[in-house]
C-alpha cells in the first residue's frame, strides 16, 4: 500500500503539464511577459520581441486569444489598428512569470548572443 501511495505522491501533476506544455511553447511566455507591461500592437510586439518572425507572432497571438489569456481589439481607421492586451487570465499569469524571471537570473547562465566571444 505504501508503494501506491509514493508512486503517487511523485505522479506527474496533469494541470503543471498543461501549462508547461502551453507556457514552454517557444514565444508563449515571452509575449505574455511583454503584454504584461501593458497592451500593444502588432508591429509593437515585432520590434519588442527580437527574432520571432511575422507568421509565428500572428500564430502565438492567435493561440493565446484562443486560451483566454489575450485579448484582440480592432479600433477602425484610418488607419484601421489592432491591439492586444492580457485578459484576466492573463495578469493572472504575472506573478509566476515574475517569479520565473527572477529564478533564471539568479540561476541560469546568461545565453550569448551569435558572433559574441566568451
Amino acid at each position: 500500500m505504501s508503494e501506491q501511495v509514493e508512486h503517487s505522491a511523485r505522479a506527474c501533476d496533469g494541470a503543471l503539464a498543461r501549462a508547461f506544455g502551453f507556457l514552454g511553447k517557444r514565444w508563449n511566455g515571452i509575449l505574455l511577459a511583454t503584454l504584461g507591461h501593458g497592451p500593444a500592437g502588432f508591429s509593437d510586439l515585432r520590434r519588442t520581441v527580437a527574432g520571432i518572425s511575422d507568421s509565428v507572432l500572428s500564430d502565438r497571438l492567435g493561440e493565446l486569444c484562443r486560451a483566454g489569456l489575450v485579448s484582440r481589439t480592432v479600433h477602425e481607421g484610418p488607419p484601421v489598428s489592432v491591439v492586444y492586451e492580457l485578459t484576466d487570465s492573463g495578469h493572472a499569469l504575472a506573478p509566476a512569470l515574475s517569479e520565473l524571471t527572477t529564478w533564471a537570473r539568479e540561476n541560469l547562465p546568461p545565453e550569448r548572443c551569435a558572433g559574441e566571444s566568451a
